[in-house]
């Protein structure tokens, strides 16, 4: 690692560390905090260059566990936790995306756009992005606007957005503008970050904000304007970050500040001091500490990180948000896609105290959901019990 890097790295921990109480949960005398929970999954079937026959196993067995999962848990509003796929355009492959649609159509979430992409411009990039819109949309995924255009929540691959990060001669982007492309492209929210020990990872942090796009120079996003309540259609690209926490970790040598960056992974295990750092970030809309917007990431489909979520930390998790964040008093939880969390952060901004109206406040459902039926937990164990053992034979055929 750089000199350069590890004094941004340094830089990024000390912001983190003086902004760790900069939010306070004040809780109003009228009501509890609600806890808006929602996992974001880079979800690469391919990673490591996988062959087909790895990559469909990989996707089978999220289409075998998750449901059993998600069945056994609800949150204030009776509904399953939520799993938002971020499928990467540039490892596209039709089966795959057909099943992670299925997965998603029977109750368990939503899918939206990931993109690794280097050495582009402003012209390649938005010809990616169209072509990556017409194919998911051919599959059902992703919602329209009122003029019928796609609309989509993105997440940059490689740590890279805008042009963030060039590293040892290799660039991760290409374009500086990739902010403005987005929009005209119709993305409605960025769920990148946090980053931590990137060079993409904005100043601003444990914030969600709007970012112009910068033509000129990299990173334009690295600093913007506050999502505020009482603000509506503000300029820019809305960011919804994830938190990122410094703590005290119990080392091998002893004691050590250490940073949480919201990641569940093999190496990063679930455990209930982990959510109540995520609680105590706050990131709010400004204005509005009642209201808790927790955004988490994973690699889901990778093995070992696999295993990790589908064999224990799912559970953990959920069960624990649940108990402890959940009994109608001081706390109120609820699950929700990456489309339902921007939808709730622009309804926050306006003022909405309907939640259930505010899930699809300016974003509707995907066309499969068109009617906007969610699966609550009454419903779905029949369907996810059918759902699971009827692809169980489907895929294992297809895989071999």
């Amino acid at each position: 690692m750089s000199i350069q890097k590890k004094l941004y790295n340094i830089e990024i921990a000390l912001r983190a560390a003086f902004l760790k109480n900069r939010h306070k949960l004040v809780r109003s005398e009228s009501g509890p905090t609600h806890i808006f929970l929602c996992l974001v999954d880079h979800f690469e079937p391919q990673l490591g260059k996988a062959p087909p026959e790895v990559a469909r196993i990989r996707v089978k067995d999220w289409m075998s566990r998750y449901p059993r999962i998600a069945n056994r848990h609800e949150d204030a509003d009776g509904r399953l936790p939520q799993h938002s796929f971020f499928y990467p355009w540039d490892e596209y492959d039709a089966w795959e995306m057909d099943r992670i649609v299925e997965l998603c159509e029977a109750g368990y979430g939503e899918t939206e756009l990931h993109l690794h992409h280097k050495d582009d411009t402003e012209e390649t990039l938005r010809l990616k992005l169209e072509e990556a819109l017409r194919v998911f949309r051919s599959h059902g995924a992703l919602s329209v606007d009122t003029d019928g255009k796609p609309v989509y929540a993105f997440i940059h691959g490689n740590w890279a957005l805008a042009n963030s990060r060039c590293e040892n001669g290799h660039n991760y982007c290409g374009v500086n503008n990739e902010i403005a492309i987005l929009q005209e492209t119709g993305c409605y929210a960025d769920l990148t970050f946090p980053a931590w020990q990137q060079t993409a990872q904005p100043r601003q942090l444990n914030s969600i904000y709007y970012a112009q796009g910068n033509s000129h120079t990299p990173k334009g996003y690295d600093r913007g304007s506050e999502a505020m309540a009482g603000t509506e259609n503000q300029d820019g690209l809305l960011l919804i970050q994830g938190p990122l926490v410094p703590f005290i970790s119990a080392g091998r040598k002893g004691p050590r500040i250490a940073m949480d960056d919201c990641d569940l992974a093999w190496y990063r295990r679930y455990s209930p001091d982990r959510l109540d750092r995520w609680v105590r970030a706050g990131v709010q809309v400004s204005g509005r500490s009642d209201r808790i917007f927790i955004k988490l990431h994973c690699h889901g489909a990778e093995e070992r990180n696999r295993e990790a979520l589908l064999g224990t930390d799912l559970e953990m998790m959920f069960s624990d948000a649940e108990k402890r964040y959940n009994d109608g008093k001081k706390y109120v939880l609820h699950y929700l896609t990456a489309r339902e969390m921007a939808n709730m952060v622009k309804a926050t901004e306006a003022g909405c105290e309907d939640l259930a109206k505010a899930r699809d406040w300016f974003i509707q459902p995907p066309a499969y959901n068109r009617s906007g039926f969610v699966m609550h937990a009454d419903h779905s164990e029949s369907i996810a019990s059918e759902f699971s053992h009827g692809t169980e034979n489907k895929l294992m055929e297809t895989v071999r």
